[in-house]
């Protein structure tokens, strides 16, 4: 692979004679180029993982959107987590494709900042939306008897449309205060996509403001939600344990172990992204747990709610079967 640093100097009396201080246009994304030789298998795997994870969310959305039986609260917010999902792998994703494949690691100033943006969004609203699934599987099991009462249409709609606002308007300061950066002596991310911290990395500029925004939205967009869906399953495990037949604590667990399980993958993952010491090893790590975050969510999320739920599997045989019919009625 060709050394981004010779394209940085090429461009050196375009963008950086301007000053100690200077305006860029474009940056250089390193992608994984310390991997040389991974270049095609990593492209190889990533596509594969990509296709994966926007089919099986696309079919989780076809499947809920046609089964009126899944015309619920769970699987309405179910519905926007696929959404989501495939929302953020269109905003890193393709780019490092094309990296990978082609080499094509320059992207434009305003590009990268709108990438930042829509990153820290997703993230941000999926924060909030399992928050909002943790309220629902807490009315589903502490309060069965109103569910459908206090889980109404109106109320579903007005938390997911919460989620989605909360999300975007939350990153919206981070990303302002981004875009005012100044680069001086170098354009090169380390990274795949314009992630927040490599940007940091490179930039001249007093960073110490974003880094105490970032700690304040961390505890207020991030804490916070964490806090509020650590309350409700303290809640919904203890009105289970108080459940006495063993076949009604199954079915109660059986109703929040999929969300569960994302929320453990989800706040695992992003420990491993944010909690490592800055240091060159941990940028590398960090680069490759990202890509398992960006990639891997996306693509366990439907396999996980397809896998524990009943309804969704009953659901998608019908619609196999239905299929499979109008098929052979054509054939013949």
């Amino acid at each position: 692979m060709q050394n981004p640093l010779v394209k940085k100097h090429s461009m050196e009396d375009k963008q950086w004679e301007t000053g100690n201080h200077s305006h860029v246009t474009e940056f250089l994304l390193l992608g994984f180029s310390e991997f040389p030789e991974l270049q095609l298998p990593l492209f190889t795997l990533f596509s594969l993982l990509y296709l994966m994870a926007v089919l099986g969310n696309l079919l989780v959305i076809c499947i809920i959107c046609a089964d009126r039986h899944l015309h619920t609260p769970m699987y309405f917010f179910l519905a926007n987590l696929s959404i989501l999902d495939i929302s953020s792998l269109m905003v890193t994703v393709p780019k490092l494709l094309l990296i990978l494949l082609s080499e094509s690691n320059i992207i434009s100033f305003t590009a990268c900042i709108t990438q930042i943006y829509f990153f820290l969004g997703c993230v941000g609203i999926e924060i909030v939306l399992l928050t909002v699934m943790a309220y629902d599987r807490y009315v589903a099991i502490c309060n069965p008897l109103h569910y459908i009462v206090v889980m109404n249409k109106r109320v579903c709609v007005l938390l997911a449309a919460v989620s989605w606002l909360a999300g975007l308007i939350d990153s919206l300061p981070v990303t302002i205060f981004t875009s005012q950066f100044s680069f001086c002596d170098s354009n090169v991310v380390n990274h795949f996509f314009c992630e927040l911290t490599a940007l940091q990395e490179i930039s001249c500029s007093d960073t110490s403001i974003i880094l105490t925004m970032s700690y304040i939205e961390s505890v207020f967009a991030g804490f916070t939600p964490f806090l509020l869906t650590l309350t409700s399953y303290i809640i919904i495990i203890s009105r289970i344990l108080r459940i006495h037949s063993r076949e009604g604590k199954s079915k109660a667990f059986s109703t929040c172990s999929s969300h569960l399980t994302v929320l453990i993958l989800l706040y695992g993952t992003m420990l491993g992204i944010y909690m490592q010491p800055s240091s060159a090893n941990s940028l590398k790590s960090n680069k490759l747990v990202t890509a398992v975050y960006i990639l891997t969510l996306p693509l366990l999320n439907p396999l996980i709610y397809s896998l524990r739920s009943k309804e969704l599997n009953v659901a998608l045989k019908k619609a196999l079967n239905r299929k499979s019919t109008l098929s052979v009625t054509k054939h013949f």
